[in-house]
């Protein structure tokens, strides 16, 4: 299967169709958490009343940030090309659902994606679990190997890995993860001419 046969796209959120602006080490400083641990899963992992205030803060810290989103370079005509296409485009990211809304919003690309289609981490296990992969696979009554999965980040790669499907690593210079990923692009200009 070339890129160009794919008709089920899955982007990742932020970094991938936006530029990233998440400071994640002050976010970690912010909420007392470990420099070396994941973020969702050490709140995941606390008990109920701090998470749930721990979360709270995250949620509205994300929330300006998705107000203020640009996209990604190319990523906007890179979307409305696969869209011209008829592929089917999802979402899948380890933010809230409602923030992903909000980023489309922003970056002008709301149109593109079905409001059913984008997942986050309220309707699915966070990245690098497959949960949500699978899910709009069975959604889109598809074979998982039928799907791509984009992002610009590790835990994007894992996902797809685990869920069977075909990986494209973009807006990272160099790739650092090559066992994991099936295309790699520097930015989504370039991932464009690699389905033209």
């Amino acid at each position: 299967m070339t890129l160009k046969d794919v008709k089920h796209w899955v982007f990742d959120m932020d970094g991938t169709l936006t530029v990233a602006v998440h400071d994640f080490a002050a976010i970690r400083r912010a909420l007392d958490i470990p420099a070396q641990d994941d973020i969702l899963t050490h709140l995941n992992g606390l008990p109920a009343h701090e998470a749930q205030a721990k979360h709270a803060w995250l949620l509205e810290h994300e929330r300006e940030l998705a107000l203020a989103s640009t996209p990604a370079p190319g990523a906007v005509e890179l979307v409305r090309e696969l869209a011209a296409r008829g592929c089917r485009l999802g979402v899948l990211t380890r933010n809230a659902r409602e923030l992903a809304h909000i980023t489309l919003e922003a970056i002008g690309l709301a149109p593109f994606f079905a409001p059913q289609d984008v997942l986050g981490r309220d309707n699915a296990a966070h990245k690098p679990d497959p949960d949500g992969l699978l899910q709009l696979a069975r959604a889109w009554e598809v074979a998982p190997s039928q799907m791509v999965m984009v992002g610009d980040y590790r835990f994007d790669l894992d996902c797809g890995r685990a869920a069977g499907s075909k990986t494209v690593l973009v807006n990272v210079p160099q790739n650092p993860w090559p066992e994991l990923t099936d295309w790699h692009a520097r930015d989504c200009f370039e991932l464009r001419q690699l389905i033209a």
